[in-house]
C-alpha cells in the first residue's frame, strides 16, 4: 500500500504551501493519517480528538489532546498555528475558534461532506453536510488559494473542500498600505 493511500489527496495536494517546520493543528485528527503523515514531512504535530484510542495511535507523531470540542472548552485557547487542517468533521460552532487559531499568514486546509451525500452515504445529517458556498462564505476575508464542490469517485461522495490563507495584516505590504 502505498504511503498516501489513506491521505486526503486534497491535503497531500496542498500540503507544499505549509510552512516547514511550522506548527500544524489536526482537528478531529482520529487515528492521524494527516498528523502522521505531515509529522514525516517535517512538521510539528497538534492533533486533537475526543477518542482516547484515536490519541493513543496518534501520539507518537506529535502533541495530541484528546478533548470533546463539540461540548467543552477548546484546548488551544491563545494557541496560534502556521496551519489547521480539518478533514471529514463540521461542527460550525467552532468556525470562528478554527480562524482565529490560525497564525496571520497561516494556512487552512479544510474537506469535509457537502449537500447531496445523503445519496451516496454517511452521513445524512444536514447539520453535517455543508450547503453550497459554504467554506466560501466562512473563508471570507481570506485569500482562497483553490476551491471544490463536487461527486468524487471510490467511494462516491459529494465534498467541499478549500485551502485558504489567513491575512497577514503585520507584513511589508500591509505597513506600506498604512503609512
Amino acid at each position: 500500500m502505498p504511503e498516501t493511500a489513506s491521505v486526503s489527496e486534497w491535503v497531500a495536494r496542498w500540503a507544499h504551501l505549509l510552512v516547514v517546520p511550522g506548527t500544524v493543528l489536526d482537528v478531529a485528527c482520529g487515528r492521524g493519517r494527516h498528523t502522521r503523515w505531515l509529522a514525516q514531512r517535517g512538521h510539528i504535530m497538534i492533533g486533537v480528538d475526543r477518542d482516547p484510542e484515536s490519541v493513543v495511535a496518534s501520539s507518537p507523531y506529535g502533541e495530541i489532546v484528546q478533548a470533546d470540542i463539540e461540548n467543552g472548552p477548546w484546548p488551544f485557547a491563545g494557541r496560534r498555528f502556521n496551519a489547521v487542517v480539518v478533514c471529514n468533521y463540521l461542527w460550525r460552532p467552532l468556525w470562528p475558534v478554527i480562524l482565529d487559531s490560525l497564525e496571520p499568514g497561516g494556512m487552512l486546509i479544510y474537506e469535509t461532506f457537502a449537500q447531496g451525500n445523503e445519496m451516496f452515504g454517511r452521513p445524512r445529517n444536514p447539520e453535517f453536510l455543508l450547503q453550497p458556498g459554504e467554506l466560501l462564505e466562512r473563508c471570507q476575508g481570506m485569500h482562497i488559494i483553490a476551491y471544490e464542490h463536487g461527486l468524487l469517485p471510490g467511494p462516491e461522495r459529494v465534498v467541499q473542500r478549500i485551502v485558504a490563507q489567513r491575512p497577514d495584516l503585520t507584513g511589508p505590504a500591509f505597513s506600506s498600505l498604512t503609512a
